[in-house]
């Protein structure tokens, strides 16, 4: 500081001495100055100073100057050296192209494989501090960029075929198709070999097609005789093509030499599956035809990752059901093919090295795929999510069922087979308090002027998923209710799990139903409960009642053997419009414990099914008086019961979980879990042919 202070002082006596300069003028002088001019002024400040301060400024001088030429030059080769080995690189989940930035030139640390004993402690550690030890081990991978060459990606006939111009396959390990004669580069495809835990050239990694290159792709999945594509992007995302449509919506197309017929569509909550009959036609005839799955991941978002691993590992699963055993590589593609493709692929083969050593490696793994593809796993976020995936897989398992073993499983539930003499049904529903509240999730329900629109303190919807309502000209803060979108089976945000109205938000629980163009509503509680108020009565027991803007007109009342339903005429003044709403009433379901039998919740699922196909597909309302117990596991059941329907197969345990990571205290008891449990067994019972429940 004294130094600096004399060598400021100097300049200051050094610039006013003189005097033919003003501060401005200086100012303007020195910004035009060459390096060697700067350098000369400097020099003769310095010869006005004392000699002894002269000598130890001149010194650290040049000590401080030729440290910043030495970082200059060490930076400007760095930059240098990447450029030439690799254009920038393209991270997918920004709009355009963005610079990596190069690794730190110190040695990178090497991280060891976790046991799986230690799995959870080490996810703990690595996430603390904003995730401080993620970012760290991810920056310690080595990229990739010196393991090979690009030559023929970078060829002026190719350069086109790649959707970004930074994201080339190495020479050494790019899929290879066959020449087609008089074409140049007729061979070549943005597409790499990718190893699996123990599997040579399990996966082939590629970028998204693009409208000139969707022969080729089709070639590729041909001439690799590949029966399963992985998609890991929707095709438009923020407004921008990810990636082109390479398949007929119906009816077949004609993509080269390959003809592609659709065969049929499912269309999961978080997944579609297509299945297409291929055949090549070549000059000497065609080809015996072939069929070829594609499951296409639907919920990864456009930034980050999923909330939940939950849906990715049912996802895989199903991928690794489909594919037949001899079949060629599973063709995994995003948009760029490397960040979501690489995440995809890194947590395939850690979990068969989980069942096959009882220990993972991701770092090690990632290393190792990275010279055979440079970028893949491309931010932090992805290699957390990673992770995430494998310490959910460890903690919880595959707890999925087929109908068939249900009776089994039930039974183990109900026997007692520790000495602890806990029974199995408890210690399963016991992981759930592994679900964290995200309570600095809840900031808006937790608004001093919200918290009178909230029923129980304790359940308050999350930020990211709660329902939104339009905001009141000149009223802040209207746009709150106390409600949660909740997917269902086949449908995101099928369900709006909500709570009974108070006597001041009726009319926001019309605004909702309203604006969200429901037509279903079901409630599962009554009026009163233990002589104590539980829900605000919300319709008119006859004629018409208005809530602020809304009418409501009973039609028609009916009661039925468990359930009421009432028929309702619903308009709001403003648009001069009505809507009819039907609101199914169950009765029977005491605000402590069950129902007495299942078959009056299939019956009321089953009429509320039926009135959704004839009224659209829009949002039903479910509620309870908090709308979190019996409305959990309403909305439970309604998946459960879907998905039997439709596969046969039911996971009990991750439906209710992963409603939880939705809204806190969904399912709220180990009664109402058994209860889940129950009804299916009472509904297989009662329809032995249950894939022609209607």
């Amino acid at each position: 500081m004294m130094v600096l202070f004399l060598v400021s002082a100097a300049l200051i006596s050094n610039s006013s001495s003189h005097g033919n300069l003003t501060t401005a003028a200086l100012r303007n002088q020195t910004t035009k100055q060459s390096p060697m001019r700067k350098n000369f002024r400097f020099w003769c400040v310095l010869r006005t100073l004392p000699f002894f301060t002269f000598c130890f400024v001149l010194s650290l001088y040049k000590c401080l100057t030729s440290k910043s030429l030495r970082f200059r030059e060490q930076r400007k080769d760095l930059v240098a050296s990447v450029d030439k080995k690799l254009p920038n690189g393209f991270l997918e989940d920004q709009e355009q192209t963005v610079v990596l930035l190069p690794r730190s030139p110190s040695p990178s640390k090497r991280y060891f494989p976790i046991p799986l004993d230690a799995l959870e402690e080490e996810f703990r550690l690595r996430m603390a501090d904003d995730g401080k030890l993620f970012r760290e081990e991810f920056n310690s991978l080595p990229c990739g960029f010196g393991c090979g060459t690009f030559e023929e990606a970078s060829r002026e006939e190719n350069r086109e075929k790649n959707r970004y111009p930074n994201i080339l396959p190495y020479d050494h390990s790019r899929v290879l198709l066959s020449h087609i004669d008089g074409y140049m580069g007729s061979d070549y495809i943005n597409a790499s070999y990718i190893d699996g835990y123990r599997e040579k050239n399990k996966f082939i990694a590629a970028q998204g097609p693009k409208p000139e290159t969707v022969g080729d792709f089709w070639r590729m999945v041909w001439e690799q005789k590949s029966a399963t594509i992985v998609m890991l992007t929707n095709t438009r995302e923020r407004k921008e093509e990810k990636c082109y449509q390479y398949w007929p919506e119906q009816g077949c197309w004609i993509y080269g030499c390959v003809r592609v017929a659709m065969e049929d569509v499912t269309v999961l909550v978080d997944y579609t599956i297509r299945k297409f009959c291929v055949q090549h036609h070549a000059a000497d005839g065609c080809r015996p035809p072939r069929l070829v799955t594609q499951l296409h991941f639907t919920s990864w978002p456009d930034f980050g990752v999923p909330l939940s691993p939950i849906g990715m590992l049912k996802f895989l699963k199903k991928v690794k059901t489909v594919n037949p055993a001899h079949a060629g590589p599973i063709i995994v593609h995003c948009s760029a093919g490397v960040g979501r493709t690489g995440t995809f692929i890194v947590i395939d083969a850690m979990m068969d090295m989980m069942h096959a050593e009882a220990r993972v490696d991701v770092f090690g793994f990632v290393s190792r795929i990275r010279k055979q593809r440079c970028q893949l796993i491309q931010t932090e976020m992805q290699y957390s999510f990673i992770y995430q995936a494998l310490l959910e897989h460890y903690l919880y398992g595959d707890t999925e069922l087929d109908v068939a073993s249900l009776e089994g499983h039930l039974h183990k539930l109900h026997n007692t087979h520790t000495q602890m003499d806990r029974v199995g049904l408890e210690e399963e529903f016991r992981k759930f308090t592994n679900v964290r509240i995200m309570k600095e999730n809840m900031r808006t329900g937790n608004l001093p002027t919200n918290m009178r629109k909230n029923r129980v303190l304790q359940i308050i919807p999350y930020d990211f998923n709660r329902v939104i309502l339009s905001m009141k000209r000149g009223q802040e803060f209207t746009d709150y209710i106390n409600a949660s979108f909740i997917d269902g089976y086949r449908q995101k945000d099928y369900f709006i799990a909500t709570q009974a109205p108070l006597a001041h938000t009726v009319q926001d629980f019309w605004r909702m139903v309203w604006e969200w163009k429901c037509h279903s509503i079901v409630m599962l509680t009554e009026l009163k409960e233990r002589e104590q108020e539980k829900c605000m009565r919300y319709w008119p027991a006859e004629g018409s009642v208005s809530f602020g803007d809304y009418v409501l007109e009973l039609k028609r009342d009916t009661l039925c053997e468990t359930f009421s339903i009432r028929d309702m005429l619903l308009s709001y003044a403003s648009e001069k419009q009505t809507r009819l709403v039907r609101q199914f009433h169950f009765h029977g379901w005491p605000e402590i414990g069950i129902p007495s039998d299942g078959k009056g919740m299939i019956d009321i699922i089953a009429a509320v099914q039926k009135q959704q196909q004839q009224s659209g597909n829009n949002p039903i309302v479910v509620h309870c008086s908090a709308g979190a117990g019996r409305t959990g596991t309403f909305i439970a059941l309604s998946n459960i019961l879907e998905r039997v329907k439709a596969e046969g197969l039911l996971d009990v345990f991750q439906t209710v979980k992963s409603l939880r990571t939705r809204r806190p205290h969904m399912v709220q008891t180990v009664e109402q879990y058994d209860f889940c449990y129950r009804v299916v067994q009472d509904f297989v019972d009662i329809y032995s042919d249950y894939a022609n429940f209607k």
